[in-house]
């Protein structure tokens, strides 16, 4: 095997060493740009050699304009005869996807036409398929809401190799939600907290440890989400969460406390643990100086003998600086679909997305 290189600067290489010469030769005039900022752990800078066994390689997303789109299947072919067969140790040929359409590196037979990576098409078309949004159009509330965090990301942490066509304008452009837009966000995000936070102390109560742990951990993921919301930063989808999580300025205080609370073999362990986390948390709401300074010490939740922070004094002090009326109106503190729901199968699949624009009106 060679060396492990991380994917997408194996691929940032791979346009500069060889598709870029070959294309300014072969086709001089042409305008295009390219990078990497769709889908894989090495767009979010998260792979490992593991990563390589599959849909992973020295590969680019392509982009021309629409009157040079007819160029595609000469740009293609040109490419497939005159690529190298592999580059820095590793193929650049791809083999057909199998059933479930991955697509595994490997070995080109010797003058065999090199079935690459290098996918071309126009920046209007791949948005239109990767986020189902017109480039043309600014974005509304209800669509910011249902666009998924995890593509969103990947266009954030990809790279650009080359532009002439405006690829990092609308990057730029889909950096981070909006400002109302993340107000709201916030303010779903403490309502979830508020919700649940004495069902900790009230499950254990009764003598049901499993409920109270079930529902630990879903405030521990609430305050992550929180985390990366305060941070300015797009979550991605389960299996790089924590991942994600431990690269936030939060994360040095927080995960060793958030640790504690999902090991914790009694409610009153875990709510101890849970209420240095709140109080860590809202120290930090303070210090993004939204709101007027908020309180930062838990307290009993009525008149029961829970901890809590409150959750619902946040969630109401942030909508009041909401300013938006798109925003405004919106009919409940549900969040974007990426707080709703955890559902891979939902979150990427965008006529499903588009379907729910109807929470939103």
């Amino acid at each position: 095997m060679p060396k492990f290189i991380p994917g997408l600067k194996l691929s940032e290489r791979f346009f500069q060493e060889v598709v870029n010469p070959l294309i300014k030769t072969k086709f001089p005039g042409l305008k295009y740009s390219a990078g990497l900022i769709d889908y894989g752990s090495e767009v979010l800078g998260f792979d490992t050699e593991l990563s390589t066994d599959h849909h992973w390689g020295p590969r680019v997303l392509f982009f021309i304009s629409q009157k040079d789109l007819r160029l595609k299947k000469q740009i293609t072919d040109f490419l497939g005869r005159n690529l190298p067969p592999a580059f820095r140790g590793y193929s650049t040929h791809f083999g057909d996807p199998d059933q479930i359409g991955v697509r595994l590196l490997v070995t080109a037979k010797a003058g065999q036409h090199i079935n690459h990576r290098v996918e071309i098409q126009t920046i209007g078309s791949f948005f239109n398929d990767y986020l189902r949004i017109d480039i043309e159009n600014n974005l509304t509330a209800e669509d910011w809401l249902i666009l998924s965090e995890q593509r969103l990301r990947t266009i954030r942490s990809g790279k650009i190799f080359h532009d002439q066509l405006g690829l990092k304008q609308i990057k730029n452009r889909l950096h981070y939600y909006p400002k109302d837009i993340w107000l709201y966000l916030l303010a779903s995000e403490w309502s979830k907290i508020a919700q649940e936070e004495p069902f900790v102390g009230r499950c254990g109560e009764v003598n049901d440890e499993l409920g109270s742990k079930v529902i630990a951990a879903r405030l521990v993921q609430c305050i992550t989400k929180l985390c990366f919301l305060m941070e300015k930063e797009y979550a991605p989808y389960s299996k790089w969460c924590g991942t994600a999580f431990s690269r936030l300025n939060c994360a040095k205080k927080l995960s060793p406390i958030l640790n504690r609370v999902l090991t914790s073999e009694t409610w009153r362990q875990r709510e101890k643990h849970l209420s240095r986390a709140y109080e860590i948390v809202a120290r930090m709401h303070n210090d993004l100086k939204i709101t007027r300074p908020l309180p930062t010490a838990v307290s009993a939740f009525h008149n029961r003998p829970y901890l809590v922070i409150h959750g619902e004094i946040f969630a109401i002090a942030i909508k009041k600086k909401i300013k938006d009326p798109a925003v405004k109106k919106l009919p409940a503190d549900i969040g974007s679909v990426n707080q709703l729901t955890n559902t891979v199968d939902l979150l990427d699949n965008n006529t499903m997305l588009k379907r729910l624009k109807v929470l939103y009106r």
